[in-house]
């Protein structure tokens, strides 16, 4: 009978791959998904070689954005009259930190200036509304995966949600950048999911200059983010899936060596993307 269940159990597992539906929903974040789209290599040192092959030292980049990030997620945490200017600099020079900056000068000058940014940024967006969620964990399925991730605030107006996402970078993003941005997208399709409410515009808000681009999306546009979404998951799975059984693991996870070499945390594991660009110095990516 044991073996009558279970080839029961075989036949419908054959039935739903004939039909196109999954054995298992894939769990994926958007992160994993981006950083496999742009470079497997760097996915399986991120996510499948273990131990972690060894990072690079800190950026100077990545430590502003991370500073700027966790400043606004306390400010927007406090309730509404305690969120003044005298706060939002405590915050700031709170999560400070120097890593990867060329020196206690360079570090000073860019904590100024993040003081300006932030407080012309938040002067700015005093007049859109209350945010609902901050930093808030969404987890939903969306088709054949599970999306999984933090977003960076969510907003309500006009009673739909809206997706922020803050950038830190050197040049303020242009609309493509939020049409084409995957994981918007997903979130989007996951905060609507999970709060039961339309969530078809995202936002890139530039931090250094206070410029926001907006996308609305359409059914049909997140579809295909989440039809994308699901090759990639299942891409990254398979590639997976062959390390485990024997596959060499530099076929399976190429390099897509480029100009995002330059800041890539595992770069002196990686023959292709040493070769591609010069190494640069940590604090070489701030720009001015």
């Amino acid at each position: 009978m044991a073996a009558e269940r279970l080839r029961s159990v075989e036949l419908v597992q054959e039935q739903l791959a004939f039909d196109g539906i999954p054995e298992r929903l894939v769990r994926v974040t958007p992160a994993k998904l981006t950083t496999w789209s742009s470079c497997p290599r760097r996915y399986r040192f991120n996510y499948v070689d273990r131990p972690q092959p060894s990072r690079g030292p800190a950026m100077a980049h990545t430590t502003l954005g991370a500073v700027l990030h966790n400043a606004l997620r306390a400010y927007y945490e406090l309730p509404s009259e305690q969120r003044t200017a005298a706060r939002l600099r405590e915050l700031i020079n709170r999560y400070w930190k120097s890593d990867g900056f060329a020196g206690a000068e360079q570090s000073a000058d860019y904590l100024a200036r993040a003081l300006d940014w932030l407080s012309d940024y938040v002067e700015r967006d005093r007049l859109r509304g209350e945010p609902v969620g901050v930093e808030k964990w969404v987890s939903a399925t969306v088709g054949t995966i599970i999306v999984q991730g933090r977003v960076d605030r969510i907003d309500e107006r006009d009673g739909e949600l809206v997706i922020v996402d803050y950038k830190a970078g050197r040049k303020p993003p242009d609309v493509d950048a939020a049409r084409n941005s995957l994981p918007l997208a997903l979130y989007a399709l996951a905060t609507q999911r999970m709060l039961h409410a339309p969530c078809p515009q995202v936002e890139l808000h530039h931090l250094r200059t206070s410029e926001i681009v907006t996308w609305r999306h359409t059914a049909d546009s997140l579809a295909e983010h989440r039809q994308r979404a699901e090759r990639l998951a299942r891409e990254s799975r398979d590639a997976a899936t062959s390390i485990a059984e024997g596959a060499d693991p530099d076929r399976v996870f190429p390099a897509r060596p480029g100009a995002q070499c330059a800041g890539c945390e595992f770069r002196r594991h990686c023959p292709e993307g040493t070769r591609a660009v010069p190494e640069t110095e940590p604090w070489a990516l701030l720009g001015e």
